[in-house]
């Protein structure tokens, strides 16, 4: 399998929770100073410093143009990787890749404005585990990730950065997708190019990848898995021999092949049961 489909399970546990909010004691555990790596409890509640907390629901309770320092760092135990950061009253919370790269430990100081970004930096992150999760379960295209993420709620710009960021790392390729695709449904699934086609459109597949990879599929494969059904709906079929010919050529054309491949399989469905009359298909 392709490095892009090869996502099952990576960075799907990494997933973010909310931004604030109260947690219970037994929710978290605070990294920022000694007291992480003794066993007595603490009152998440207040901060080091002795002063209660005041969650907000976001920035917005944030002050404009003023240092924040940060007074403690918890990590939480659900969900995983995330990790509270307190600035006194004000507090946040944020995945631990964002952490590291803004090095938020204690005593770092950062305004409204920095931790905008921050936050919007934890909003992609936590978009692209939720793409990554959607990932494990198959592959999918680019359009097919947007699509769900939007459903999830994230923003265009959100949804379009996690694309960039997939694609970048080879998990999302809708050429490969496409051509992938294509030889599994005309060889293993009985499905005309006409299908396919189709099929691909509906997954937001560019034209161009649409041809390249029904390009890629021979004439060959197409009318050998043509001859097989056909074979098997003219066995299946009874009634005068035209009759025969007009049900087993209408079922093909209903998977999805074309007339030249139905007027090829007739030809040779004819010459196997040595019948007259099967060297020409009239397309419906």
């Amino acid at each position: 399998m392709s490095t892009w489909g090869q996502s099952r399970g990576k960075a799907a546990s990494r997933r973010g929770g909310s931004s604030s909010g109260q947690r219970s004691e037994e929710e978290i555990v605070d990294i920022s100073d000694e007291s992480f790596w003794e066993s007595r409890p603490r009152d998440v509640n207040r901060d080091p410093d002795g002063a209660g907390t005041e969650d907000s629901a976001g920035l917005d309770a944030f002050p404009e143009d003023v240092e924040l320092v940060i007074t403690s760092v918890m990590m939480l135990k659900r969900p995983k990787y995330r990790y509270r950061i307190s600035f006194g009253v004000y507090s946040l919370e944020v995945h631990e890749d964002v952490m590291i790269k803004y090095r938020m430990i204690k005593g770092a100081v950062f305004t409204k404005v920095d931790l905008e970004e921050i936050v919007g930096a934890d909003e992609r992150q936590q978009g692209y585990a939720d793409a990554v999760k959607y990932l494990s379960l198959k592959p999918r295209t680019t359009y097919e990730i947007a699509q769900r993420l939007g459903e999830k709620g994230w923003s265009e710009e959100t949804i379009q950065d996690v694309l960039v960021r997939l694609q970048s790392e080879g998990y999302v390729d809708d050429a490969v997708y496409a051509q992938e695709w294509a030889s599994q449904r005309v060889k293993l699934r009985g499905k005309g190019k006409l299908w396919v086609k189709h099929e691909l459109r509906q997954k937001g597949v560019s034209k161009s990848h649409i041809e390249e990879a029904l390009g890629e599929v021979s004439e060959d494969d197409e009318f050998e898995s043509a001859l097989q059904l056909g074979l098997k709906k003219w066995q299946g079929t009874t009634g005068e021999p035209l009759d025969r010919k007009r049900k087993t050529g209408a079922f093909l054309q209903r998977r999805g092949f074309s007339g030249g491949v139905v007027s090829r399989v007739m030809r040779e469905l004819g010459n196997r049961e040595q019948m007259h009359g099967m060297d020409e298909w009239d397309e419906e």
